[in-house]
């Protein structure tokens, strides 16, 4: 795929509409820096957006992905597969949105209830709050680290081989965040346990 050549043609089709950088940018709501980067080839449209931009030139994707127009209109069946490939986009973003949101509401929760055992001292004479207190830090981390693996997708592929051999996905909605939460507690725990044994944080 020649991204320079994707851009040229999209700048092309751009200046065949008689409109700015900007003007398109409103029109597909997305910045004006977008757009210029699609036109030098530096970054290329999302898939989702791909589908606008066919729609408004009425060319379809493959000439987009190809750089040149090969016919006058985008048939009905492949505005069908593109507007499939482009629902199945924002929902597989969504979820990845909300996933990440849960993980950093645990983060914060984890590390305000870190905080408060710590300020009022109540981790240091009772062991349930000292090893809450414990679970609660190594937890903030890996919170970070969960995080990270859903913006990677390597998240996705693990469960997907543990849904496989576990069927997880069969289990009701409330046991799944039950035991997501041991799992994530019994990881923190881990965790701490290494860093402890071996680095004595």
């Amino acid at each position: 795929m020649e991204q320079v050549k994707i851009g040229n043609f999209l700048k092309k089709l751009r200046k065949e509409k008689g409109i700015t950088q900007e003007q398109l940018a409103e029109i597909l709501n997305v910045s004006g820096r977008t757009v210029s980067r699609w036109e030098t080839g530096n970054n290329m449209p999302d898939i989702s957006i791909l589908v606008d931009i066919a729609d408004y030139y009425d060319i379809s994707i493959p000439e987009i992905i190809s750089g040149e127009r090969k016919s006058e209109m985008m048939n009905e069946e492949e505005r069908k597969i593109a507007k499939t490939m482009s629902d199945y986009a924002t929902t597989e973003k969504e979820k990845i949105f909300k996933e990440m949101k849960l993980q950093s509401v645990m983060g914060v929760c984890a590390l305000v209830l870190y905080w408060i055992l710590h300020e009022t001292g109540a981790y240091m004479y009772n062991d349930v709050l000292g090893k809450l207190a414990g679970y609660c830090e190594t937890l903030v981390s890996v919170s970070v680290i969960m995080m990270a693996a859903f913006t990677t997708g390597s998240l996705s592929k693990v469960r997907s081989k543990s849904r496989k051999v576990f069927v997880f996905e069969n289990f009701p909605k409330p046991m799944q965040l039950v035991v997501t939460a041991v799992v994530a507690f019994g990881g923190a725990a881990v965790i701490k346990l290494v860093l402890v044994y071996f680095f004595g944080l």
